[in-house]
């Protein structure tokens, strides 16, 4: 009887075909869950972790027993990732995979909160829900901003400058005029500026888009640096103490248990950054000024031919961008801080991160975002209770999370077919 050998590509094919994406990721699960179990469980102590329902440790509050709960979510994290090496089926690998992902956290948390010192074993959630979205807010606009841009094949690297100049604005107009409201309307106005450079160059005149966003950033700095340092930092009564908007409070949504007093007692860029998303998002995906956008972003060629102007929709866009931009600057000076040089420190380019980490899609990039806003305010929580945990290494998280979903760990991202590429009409 004669044996058949089997091609070592063959093989190959075979072992390419069980490591799918979803058990790649499961294995990744599991040893995450062991380590949770393992590790978190052995360093948690047995006093009772207290995650309150309120800013302080006073009131109701979810009690577990540090080294149960690490030892237990992460036995759930570790069953999460065994059902993917199972093979689920497609449509339950997102939820699974956020089972998994948050229990895993939780684990991470009973350790944390149970091993603080007496008298800080207690995570508020209501201000690490707050401060969550507070420190999101730039990158959600910025995020939108990218959108409106990417969707329309024009790369956005200037997110960084269109935040600065934004933030930059509202601070001296408002300040100048002592009206918040002007203020507004000059960061929206400062953003579209970056934009509107951002557009000539790079629709007009087929300058590299990434390089254009860079040099956009630069000249961002650079201006704001030095009307900062000849304005603002000689008389800073003047010009650069805007006014600020109150916080308002929506009646019956404020009365929510955790989520009232966390998101509906806030200004107004809270509000308008979350309607922002809802709109863009209806606008994409159910307008004919969407199907169009996506359709030159996609092949403009064929939009063209269609009857579109790709042109004028993608200058048209990429202003818009910029506004959105500038008032996600304006959160910060017209919220919360006065301006200083280069305050934005970076924001844009995690908003860039969280716009991919998104899929180009509005709610995806929200999701994203929060993300991101969350690891920074569990490390200034963290810092707070004097964890043995650096808040540089939590920092790293969101980076690691975003290069693994570029890389297509957990699921394949494309950029939009047109995204970059120079439009020249025939």
């Amino acid at each position: 009887m004669s044996t058949m050998a089997v091609p070592d590509v063959a093989v190959a094919a075979v072992d390419e075909g069980f490591w799918t994406r979803s058990r790649k990721v499961g294995l990744v699960l599991v040893a995450l869950g062991l380590l949770a179990a393992l590790l978190f469980g052995a360093l948690a102590t047995d006093q009772q972790a207290r995650f309150t329902l309120s800013e302080d440790a006073a009131g109701t509050a979810l009690e577990i027993k540090g080294t149960f709960g690490a030892i237990l979510f992460g036995v759930i994290a570790l069953a999460a990732g065994a059902a993917l090496l199972a093979g689920l089926p497609k449509r339950w690998f997102l939820p699974v995979l956020g089972v998994g992902l948050v229990a895993f956290v939780l684990s991470f948390l009973c350790w944390q909160v149970s091993a603080a010192p007496a008298g800080q074993n207690f995570m508020p959630l209501v201000n690490i829900i707050r401060g969550t979205f507070i420190l999101a807010l730039p990158l959600i606009f910025g995020a939108l901003a990218g959108v409106l841009c990417e969707r329309s094949g024009v790369v956005n690297v200037a997110i960084e400058g269109q935040l600065l100049m934004g933030a930059f604005s509202g601070a001296l107009f408002g300040s100048i005029s002592g009206n918040v409201w002007v203020g507004l309307v000059a960061a929206a106005i400062g953003g579209a500026f970056i934009s509107l450079l951002l557009a000539v160059f790079s629709i007009r005149y087929l300058v590299d888009q990434t390089v254009m966003g860079i040099v956009l950033n630069l000249l961002a700095v650079g201006v704001t640096g030095f009307l900062y340092e000849r304005l603002m930092q000689t008389n800073a009564e003047r010009y650069n103490s805007a006014p600020r908007f109150s916080n308002w409070e929506i009646p019956l949504l404020k009365d929510i248990p955790v989520l009232g007093p966390a998101l509906f007692r806030s200004n107004i860029f809270l509000y308008l950054g979350l309607l922002l998303v809802l709109v863009i998002h209806i606008g994409l995906f159910r307008t004919r000024w969407g199907l169009r956008t996506r359709s030159v972003g996609e092949h403009p060629i064929a939009a063209d031919t269609l009857g579109v102007r790709v042109l004028r929709l993608r200058y048209r866009n990429v202003l818009l961008a910029g506004v959105v931009a500038g008032i996600g600057g304006a959160s910060y000076t017209l919220a919360l801080y006065s301006f200083t040089k280069n305050m934005i420190g970076g924001k844009g380019f995690i908003a860039l991160a969280a716009l991919i980490f998104g899929r180009w899609n509005p709610t995806g990039a929200l999701l994203a975002a929060l993300f991101f806003g969350f690891a920074d305010q569990l490390a200034t929580y963290l810092g707070a209770i004097n964890s043995v945990i650096p808040s540089q290494f939590l920092a790293m998280l969101p980076y690691l999370a975003t290069i693994l979903a570029v890389a297509g760990l957990v699921g394949r991202v494309r950029a939009p077919a047109a995204d970059g590429k120079p439009y020249v009409k025939g």
